[in-house]
């Protein structure tokens, strides 16, 4: 294609892919959702190791309310 000057509804399909759009979009919300997954355990163990090292989770909301960031 050497212009845009044309009827575009006589070129076809303008970008790659065509017809994998649903596909991509699945994909997308499947590894959005994995990300949170990760990032929830991840978070978790964070917490559980806080526990650990300083106590109940009322002792530490408690140092966190007095220090405030």
């Amino acid at each position: 294609m050497t212009t845009w000057a044309v009827d575009l509804a006589n070129v076809g399909p303008v970008y790659p892919w065509i017809g994998f759009e649903l596909i991509m979009v699945l994909v997308a919300v499947a590894l959005w959702i994995l990300w949170h997954v990760i990032q929830i355990r991840h978070e978790n163990a964070e917490l559980e190791r806080d526990i650990r090292l300083y106590g109940d989770r009322e002792s530490i909301r408690k140092v966190l309310d007095e220090h405030p960031v």
